[in-house]
């Protein structure tokens, strides 16, 4: 196994032993061949983003304009569409809550080859707006990472990278975030929930489907952050519905919210941060991350995992190489007892705040190579939620800004409403309980504590739709979710068939949680992702499963 972080990535083994539709004419997009003038769309309805608010309008109106990219050396002509559907009540068939989305479609496409794919953000609270403006849509922000973007003005450009030339896009905001709201009697806080949340986004995708006569597209999940944790449980929830998806993209992963603060996943990310910056008690410095990542990652399962089980009693020579993989310290690190996760009293990281406090500065934790003045920012960054972070400090401002005028200008929606992009009275509020596919609550335990499981949903899911394959996208430099602490999920996840994990693949990236940001690590998860989707579409007999096993539930 080996990972070549110079050009994005590699393979971490994922499986147990390496670790202790019926056929239809095809029929045409009429969104996508819906040519003319734009059509500017202002929205006079008030969206709310408390937990008690809701709005009485079920229209679904949008904004339509008409575009053109070059992808590939291929110039695309597309549509974007900006606005609203409505998620019913599954029993009652009655509003239940309307959600903003952005979708961008080619035009010209016939319905059984496009694919579609619908993209989120996590939080949960978060809105859809980090990943439209940075990752794969045909326009993307322009920032400075790792360094802090300065000021306006700043600039949009057409993507290069864009995902458009294998699918058609949509970014789905849900309830509470964006401009999405409940649905009167319905309110905001009834959809924020781990179980709640994955039926409301069900509700839109098979809305969309039907309104978009996409049923026989194929289709993909792309979740990030706690994003991940609602893609399994949502992919799993669709196939029970009748919508069998072909693939799922999982970037920056938490699937197990019980390893959360695990010292031993953490530990390659720590050293990789010490890497970057230079820091490293290693003679000579290892010229190649993926192949180091991969040197300690043997370390942290090995010989940490032991020195933490038997601290206080300490082996020198490994807290030596301890030291030499973190450049901490040996007495700073007995101090931690060996734990390079740990938090000080006042919720901040001991690691992040330490690594390069002699030059004042403070890690980020979303992404280590960005730094910011150690005034205690760079503090305990819960992996559901924001914070005054170095990585986010870098790229908020040219986010909000250009979202706004990207949004009004370009994409030509106009609304009196406040866009909201993170919502805290989402997470503040939000219900962590999770019933999984075997009845089991995995989601809060006796004593109210947060022990999100999703792994086994994934599993599940892959088990009953053979063909699903799976990308796990993850940043070297991601002290939220760490890279390797993933690697252990998903080598520990309870799928047992060697043929059927032979569809899960792991890359990683010398980049930070949102791994799209790093311009080098884009474009090399644009290669990994369009090989995943060539895969996937080129096979026509898994195309045909899948679609069989759509037709069982009826979709």
């Amino acid at each position: 196994m080996s990972i070549d972080s110079a050009s994005g990535g590699g393979d971490y083994p994922l499986h147990h032993g390496d670790h202790n539709s019926h056929s239809v004419p095809p029929t045409v997009n009429p969104v996508a061949l819906s040519h003319g003038r734009d059509q500017p769309f202002f929205d006079p309805v008030a969206y709310g983003n408390g937990p008690d608010d809701s709005v009485t309008d079920t229209t679904e109106t949008a904004a339509v304009t008409h575009h053109t990219v070059v992808v590939g050396g291929r110039r695309i002509a597309y549509t974007a569409t900006a606005g609203h559907l409505v998620a019913v009540d599954p029993s009652s068939s009655q509003p239940a809550a309307k959600l903003f989305y952005v979708a961008f479609t080619e035009d010209g496409q016939t319905e059984a080859t496009r694919p579609v794919t619908f993209f989120y953000n996590g939080g949960p609270g978060s809105s859809s707006v980090f990943v439209l403006l940075g990752s794969f849509a045909p326009r993307r922000i322009r920032t400075s990472m790792p360094g802090f973007t300065p000021p306006a003005p700043y600039a949009m450009e057409d993507n290069p990278d864009s995902l458009l030339d294998r699918s058609d896009l949509v970014f789905v905001n849900p309830v509470g975030t964006g401009y999405s709201a409940a649905i009167a009697p319905h309110r905001n806080r009834d959809f924020w929930g781990v179980d709640q949340d994955a039926d409301s986004l069900k509700q839109f995708i098979k809305r969309y489907l039907t309104k978009n006569n996409r049923w026989n597209s194929p289709k993909y999940l792309f979740g990030e952050s706690y994003g991940t944790a609602r893609s399994c449980v949502l992919a799993y929830r669709l196939h029970e519905d009748g919508v069998d998806l072909n693939g799922v993209t999982l970037q920056s992963s938490i699937l197990d919210y019980r390893q959360a603060g695990n010292p031993v996943g953490a530990l390659p990310t720590a050293a990789a941060d010490a890497w970057y910056h230079k820091r490293l008690g290693v003679a000579p410095t290892p010229a190649d991350l993926g192949a180091f990542a991969e040197e300690v990652a043997q370390f942290a399962r090995t010989d940490y995992l032991d020195a933490l089980r038997k601290f206080p009693q300490t082996d020198q020579a490994v807290v030596t190489k301890l030291s030499d993989y973190t450049g901490i310290d040996a007495t700073t690190l007995l101090s931690w007892s060996l734990d390079v996760a740990a938090y000080d009293n006042q919720g901040r990281s001991l690691f992040l705040t330490t690594l390069l406090r002699a030059r004042g500065l403070a890690l980020g934790a979303y992404d280590g190579r960005v730094t910011g003045v150690e005034t205690g920012i760079a503090g305990k960054i819960d992996p559901n939620s924001g914070g005054n972070d170095p990585t986010m400090t870098a790229v908020t401002g040219v986010y909000t800004a250009m979202w706004n005028s990207y949004l009004n200008e370009d994409l030509k929606f106009t609304s009196n409403s406040a866009f909201t992009d993170l919502n805290d009275q989402a997470f503040a509020n939000w219900d962590f309980h999770h019933t999984d596919p075997t009845g089991a609550q995995m989601g809060v335990d006796a004593k109210g504590n947060v022990i999100l499981y999703t792994a086994g949903d994934l599993a599940a899911v892959m088990a009953l739709n053979v063909d699903l394959k799976v990308l796990s996208a993850n940043g070297f430099y991601d002290f939220v979710t760490p890279f390797y602490q993933t690697v252990l999920d998903l080598q520990q996840m309870p799928l047992e068939d060697a043929k059927v994990r032979q569809n899960l693949s792991a890359r990683f990236y010398p980049s930070g949680h949102m791994v799209y940001l790093d311009g080098g690590s884009r474009t090399a998860l644009k290669h990994d992702l369009a090989a995943m989707y060539d895969a996937t579409v080129a096979d026509s007999s898994a195309r045909m499963r899948i679609r069989a096993l759509q037709a069982k539930k009826g979709g």
